[in-house]
């Protein structure tokens, strides 16, 4: 599969493969499944509170690759000796207002003044669980490099990031971050889109951040496709894949994985470690909110998959096989 260079049809991005991305004549059936839902969607119990203990940032990781999980899809990662963070989202809720909506199962473990420096910010696709408003603008004086995908850039700019700050990739573009860390746009299967109008019109995308000793994969939203085969064995092998398994729903198969097909993408990209991200955070999808890990622990023991899931905001160095088992305290 080529990897490099999306394709248009008119002003809407195209999949690398035919793809359902939730049609009108499946909304019914949609909203009968959420009517009719008794899984846990929202914790019984309030998660946290988890704090970060941000003098942890003053020591480089003695491995090169040490990872914060904010929550969701928001990972601030540290490779090498840099520092990248992916789809900030601090917000309390992912809608286009501040007062319905999804809304956070606990509160982001450090506060966006108490990140350290960083080198670069990630924004891998529009939608409102990975591209937030007042995050965003939260970095508009902060002169920290953006990379988008094609067409978020107006986004950003209009949430206050200036011109200059901001690289919009297509599929196959690769910057460089001081000459020994490079970081590559790579195909994803999925949509965009912030409202009702306007639906593809930006693009989206996954990501492989290879640095002077580590190679990893953050995979944002996506579908399986045999893209993520054409990734391992053009990109890989991968120290850490990153890869969403919540959100997942029986009407859109096409558009999110699921643990499941997260954990063939994370076969089929030739990865050693995975970490399960794009869960646990905001209720998006009629499954118990502790589903997708639990499903994936039992996936990744028939696989012999290593997993690396630690706790919300606890630095944790990318070593081996990990789980905190946190969630189990909130069953």
């Amino acid at each position: 599969m080529n990897l490099s260079g999306s394709q248009k049809k008119g002003r809407q991005f195209l999949n690398p493969i035919p793809t359902d991305t939730g049609s009108i004549g499946k909304l019914i059936p949609i909203l009968k499944e959420y009517i009719n839902n008794k899984a846990e969607n929202v914790p019984k119990q309030p998660l946290g509170p988890f704090y970060t203990d941000t003098s942890i940032f003053q020591t480089p990781p003695k491995s090169g690759l040490r990872i914060t999980w904010i929550g969701h899809s928001s990972l601030l990662i540290e490779i090498d000796g840099k520092r990248i963070l992916t789809d900030p989202v601090w917000s309390d809720r992912v809608s286009f207002s501040s007062f319905f909506g999804p809304k956070r199962f606990f509160q982001p473990p450090l506060a966006l003044d108490e990140l350290p420096p960083l080198d670069a910010v990630i924004v891998s696709h529009d939608h409102y669980d990975h591209l937030d408003f007042q995050t965003i603008n939260y970095f508009s004086e902060k002169e920290v490099p953006f990379y988008c995908s094609l067409g978020v850039g107006r986004y950003l700019e209009r949430y206050g990031i200036d011109k200059s700050f901001i690289s919009q990739m297509d599929w196959g573009d690769s910057v460089m971050l001081d000459n020994d860390c490079v970081i590559t746009a790579t195909p994803a299967r999925h949509f965009s889109g912030r409202g009702i109008i306007g639906r593809n019109e930006t693009l989206w995308s996954s990501f492989v951040i290879k640095g002077s000793k580590h190679n990893i994969f953050f995979g944002a939203d996506s579908g399986w496709f045999p893209g993520f085969e054409s990734i391992g064995d053009q990109f890989g092998p991968f120290d850490l894949t990153m890869l969403e398994i919540g959100a997942y729903g029986k009407y859109w198969p096409d558009i999110h994985m699921g643990p499941e097909n997260a954990s063939n993408a994370h076969l089929a990209l030739k990865g050693k470690i995975m970490m399960p991200i794009h869960w646990g955070t905001f209720n998006l999808a009629p499954h118990a909110w502790y589903e997708p890990i639990e499903r994936l622990e039992e996936i990744a023991g028939k696989k012999d998959i290593q997993l690396f899931a630690p706790q919300p905001g606890q630095p944790t160095e990318v070593t081996g096989a990990y789980s905190s088992d946190w969630w189990k305290r909130y069953l």
